[in-house]
């Protein structure tokens, strides 16, 4: 199975291709410009990065917004479009993955977290807040409705819900932790990263084994 796994340019090596190759996934990088044939893919990541142009979501830059990566928003929708919409294929969105995912629905970001909150810890495997996950999602038939710790580093978080799209988790203080498209191929998005934990957390080794299965039962096994 081809899962192409999306970049702001050539990566190195890191966690998100590590922990899908913990479910027996073989990822393929992507990035804007990049020669690679995704069209192919049999499923989509999208990883964390920088800030989404707030003018795709029509609000101009707050002081905290980060300078916007216009090729990378632009290559991602691209690939969103065909993952959902032209293929369909499974869909896995993490940290700025699941904001872009949000505002392909047409929904919008809140721009700048309290600082002083629970979201921008910087140690990458450590717990930072819990989320509850809600009863009848996709998310909860994973890793089961109710309570869990993740790990937490964002300063943007979804406001104002796409269309099309149910919340599946949401934190403390009333971040949007999760969100999902309930029908058709496996579409999950979520703030925090699993990545880091994979080996640690057995709720976040059975999100990417969720999304192995998704792709077929034959890679879950592992």
């Amino acid at each position: 199975m081809r899962v192409v796994i999306s970049f702001p340019n050539r990566p190195k090596p890191g966690p998100y291709e590590q922990a899908l190759r913990q479910v027996g996934i073989e990822p393929v990088t992507v990035w804007p410009d990049c020669s690679s044939d995704w069209t192919s893919a049999d499923g989509l990541v999208l990883t964390g990065g920088t800030d989404v142009n707030p003018a795709r979501y029509g609000r101009q830059s707050e002081e905290e917004t980060q300078q916007p990566d216009d090729k990378r928003d632009e290559f991602e929708f691209e690939l969103l479009r065909h993952a959902l919409l032209e293929a369909p294929i499974p869909v896995l969105a993490i940290c700025r993955g699941m904001q872009l995912f949000n505002v392909f629905h047409g929904g919008t970001l809140i721009q700048h977290l309290p600082p002083d909150g629970p979201h921008q810890l910087k140690q990458k495997d450590a717990v930072a807040h819990t989320v509850r996950v809600v009863a009848g999602t996709r998310l909860a038939s994973i890793l089961g409705a109710g309570n869990h710790d993740v790990n937490s580093r964002h300063h943007q978080a979804v406001d104002r819900v796409g269309g099309g799209l149910i919340v599946s988790a949401v934190a403390q203080d009333g971040v949007i932790e999760a969100v999902e498209r309930p029908n058709g191929p496996f579409a999950v998005a979520v703030q925090w990263h699993p990545e880091d934990r994979i080996l640690t957390s057995a709720g976040d080794r059975r999100l990417f084994k969720a999304f192995a299965e998704a792709l077929t039962p034959q890679a879950a096994r592992l």
